[in-house]
């Protein structure tokens, strides 16, 4: 048995479960947003934070980190910690999973991926669109049990530049927090305009 996981957001960087292989790429017709409240990571239920959730956009892609993860026992390890780590997002969606632009066929199939939809009746921490000031202002003021808001916004930032990604919308989100910290400034780097794959890493 194999199961592959697509990461977008703290998979990228934090797996918390065993995988035989790690590919950089993307899936097609979503874009990444901070939409997604979070009341038990990054935000609590009077001060939710803000995390990212998967859009539907024509012609846009995703890039990330997609597991894959082999053996029943590993399988039901990975599901069982990923429901939990995952219990806000109330959509999972298998997607096609592509690491070359120029080749028409997904490199896997069926890559389960967990989606926060923009549906309140049950989705309850949906927050949906703001102005890029006012999502700043609202990741600067929260903190949940798994820290604070910003660090997940400055975390989501390094993960992507390690894969050679840009996210634009990230990256406005970055440059307004910093304009409220300016002492939370880190070293940008070299600027990225492609995303590389990268293959092989094991995590067992």
């Amino acid at each position: 048995m194999v199961l592959w996981v697509f990461g977008y957001g703290s998979l990228i960087w934090k797996t918390g479960f065993p995988f035989d292989q790690r590919l950089v790429g993307f899936i097609k017709g979503y874009r990444r947003v901070f939409y997604q409240g979070s009341t038990d990571h990054r935000g609590t239920p009077e001060y939710p934070g803000r995390t990212v959730t998967l859009e539907p956009a024509e012609g846009e892609v995703c890039w990330g980190a997609a597991y894959r993860i082999s053996g029943e026992e590993d399988e039901q390890i990975a599901l069982s910690y990923l429901e939990v780590r995952e219990k806000q997002y109330d959509m999972k969606a298998y997607v096609d999973f592509f690491t070359d632009h120029s080749l028409t066929a997904p490199a896997v199939s069926g890559v389960l991926v967990y989606i926060g939809s923009p549906d309140k009746k049950v989705n309850n921490n949906y927050l949906g669109p703001a102005s890029i000031e006012e999502m700043a202002i609202q990741i600067v003021n929260a903190e949940g049990p798994s820290g604070p808001n910003r660090d997940y916004l400055f975390q989501l930032e390094n993960a992507l530049k390690s894969i050679s990604c840009e996210d634009k919308h990230v990256n406005d989100l970055v440059n307004a927090v910093r304009k409220i910290l300016p002492d939370s400034k880190i070293d940008p780097g070299e600027p990225f305009s492609f995303c590389q794959v990268q293959t092989g890493v094991n995590n067992k």
